[in-house]
Parts: structure tokens; C-alpha cells; sequence
């Protein structure tokens, strides 16, 4: 047969594969997150989430000491607590732990290792909302005040950037407002700019003890039926301040990252949730699957769609493994 147009060629061999590749994962751009809760000595494994864990922040500080070995240098940290009440005080007093850890962090490791902390009230309240509720509702407005406080504590601290996942309405430019009224000119704001109310994130919430007690999230996480809706929360978001825009969940929201991939000049993050790591670890324990070629399948996925940087639970076992994309 005469065929001139043989697009296997270049499918031939792996040299030639990755020579014409369009599309690498890289490690570099990858950030960890971590659970830290209060008391000493914690360091429990998350049931749903294999390899993942819950510590306090004696614990956490050695485990990113020893992980910062294999080359990991970039955390997001996420704070969990019994202490909660309609106000969220514990997310902004002196005993919280996501912020006594970015201090310990920041303190050990200074610029050599980047700490973000997520900006929300859901691990703090007593409803398990994400905003504070008066007479049964989330109060949008009174809401602001209080994540506006938890983002100065913890650029008081030190963190680099944080990252408010509450999406209240308003939220990056009140915090942006905050932080420039302290002089804190310097801290990023990673804003989940479209956050949408998913079935993916049960093992999160079990991991941050943070599930509402009644209701739902709908009224202010996005409804995964909507796409144009993310590009006027993309818009909003860049008005009031936001350095980083992300979506979350990520695989199955790969054409909103595409979208705010062609219609932002910011840098597009992805959130490789909780959920999407368990069905991982639940396929390779099945031994339905290999690990290293899903974990990377998924992560190409994300960058193909136009993300440039991915939260995913996988780096600590990519850079253990010495992982490299196929």
C-alpha cells in the first residue's frame, strides 16, 4: 500500500516518542499537600488516603525535613482541629496549627522550601461551612473579615502565599486588601478561582475532619453543570488581586483548565484531589493498574490541558520512586 502519511513513524520507538512529545510533567511545578493538626507526637494515616497523613507540627517539620531530602521544596498545608465554634476563632488565634507550622517551617527552612497554606473556615466552624453562619446561612460579607484575618496571620508567619479555597464572593480583594494594609506586598495570592461542589472530595474531608454537619456546600462551591461561570469568577478573581488562579477538581474539569489556560496570562494551577488519589491507590492495590504510568497519564492530562502547576498528594511517592515521566 502507498501511503505517504504514516504518523506511526514517529511512534516507533521510545527515544522517538519522547523526542516528539508535546507535553512533560515537571517535578518542579508539582507542590505537596499536608494535614497538620494540633498536640505533639500526631502522625496518623489517613484512612482513605494510603501514604497520607495527619500531624502536628513536631511531626510535620520532620517529615518535610526528611522529604525535602528527596528534593520536595514546595507545601501546601492545611490546618485541622477539634477547637471549633460559628466563628471559626481557632483559625486565627495563637494555638492554630497551620500557622504555628508555617512559623516552625519558615524558621527551619526559611527560602528553601515555599510554604502556601489554604485560606478557610471549614476546618474551624462548628457547621463544617466554609464561611460562618448566622441564623442557618453563610454569611457572605462577615465571612470576609474573618478569612481576611486568617491570610494576614499567616503572611504574618510567614507563609509565601495563600490560597483562599472558601469562595466566598470578594474574598481575593478583600484579603489583597488586608495584606497591603500591613505592608505585606510581597505575599501571593493562589486563588481557587473555579472550586466545584464535587463528589471527589470525600477523603479530604474526612482527612481535615471539616464535612458540613447539615446542608451543602452548593450555594457557594461552583455547580459542575456551568463552564462560562469559571471565566467570570477567573475575571473577578484577577481584578481584586490574584497572582495564581486554580480549578479544582482536575481531571474532570480539564476543559475549565483549558479555558482559563487561553483567556488568562496569570499562571493556571490544578488540584489532583483527594478523591482522584484514592481511585490511584485504589486500582494499583486492586492490581488493576500500575502506578507510575496512571500517576503520570493523569498528571500529563492536566498539564496537556493547560495547567503549569498541580497539587496532587503523588509527589512525595514520585520523587521516592524515582519516578520519571515515561
Amino acid at each position: 500500500m502507498e501511503l505517504i502519511h504514516r504518523p506511526r513513524r514517529l511512534r516507533r520507538t521510545s527515544l522517538i516518542r519522547k523526542l516528539v512529545s508535546e507535553t512533560k510533567v515537571a517535578v518542579e511545578r508539582l507542590i505537596q499537600p499536608y494535614f497538620v493538626t494540633d498536640g505533639e507526637g500526631v502522625h496518623e494515616e489517613i484512612n482513605g488516603m494510603p501514604g497520607i497523613y495527619r500531624e502536628s507540627v513536631d511531626s510535620l517539620v520532620a517529615s518535610i525535613s526528611d522529604d525535602m531530602k528527596l528534593g520536595l521544596n514546595k507545601v501546601m498545608l492545611f490546618g485541622v482541629t477539634e477547637r471549633k465554634d460559628p466563628m471559626a476563632t481557632s483559625a486565627v488565634d495563637d494555638h492554630n496549627p497551620a500557622i504555628l507550622a508555617v512559623k516552625a517551617l519558615k524558621d527551619k527552612f526559611s527560602d528553601e522550601l515555599f510554604v502556601s497554606a489554604d485560606v478557610c473556615l471549614c476546618a474551624y466552624t462548628d457547621s463544617g461551612h466554609c464561611g460562618v453562619t448566622v441564623d442557618g446561612e453563610v454569611d457572605n460579607d462577615r465571612s470576609l473579615t474573618v478569612l481576611s484575618q486568617m491570610a494576614l496571620a499567616l503572611a504574618q508567619a510567614g507563609c509565601d502565599c495563600v490560597a483562599p479555597s472558601d469562595m466566598m464572593d470578594g474574598r481575593v480583594g478583600a484579603i489583597r486588601e488586608t495584606l497591603e494594609a500591613h505592608d505585606l506586598v510581597d505575599t501571593i495570592i493562589l486563588a481557587y478561582t473555579a472550586k466545584y461542589a464535587s463528589s471527589y472530595y470525600g477523603p479530604f474531608r474526612e482527612a481535615a475532619n471539616s464535612a458540613p454537619g447539615e446542608g451543602d456546600r452548593k450555594g457557594y462551591q461552583m455547580d459542575f453543570r456551568n463552564r462560562s461561570e469559571a471565566l467570570r469568577e477567573l475575571m473577578l478573581d484577577e481584578e481584586e488581586g490574584a497572582d495564581i488562579v486554580m480549578v479544582k477538581p482536575a481531571l474532570a474539569y480539564l476543559d475549565v483548565i483549558s479555558d482559563f489556560h487561553r483567556n488568562t496570562e496569570l499562571p493556571v494551577a490544578a488540584y489532583n484531589v483527594s478523591g482522584e488519589y484514592a481511585a490511584v491507590k485504589l486500582l494499583v492495590q486492586a492490581g488493576q493498574a500500575d502506578e507510575q504510568s496512571l500517576v503520570f497519564e493523569n498528571l500529563t492530562a492536566i498539564t496537556r490541558a493547560g495547567a503549569s502547576i498541580i497539587l496532587t498528594y503523588h509527589l512525595r511517592d514520585i520523587l521516592k520512586n524515582g519516578w520519571r515521566q515515561p
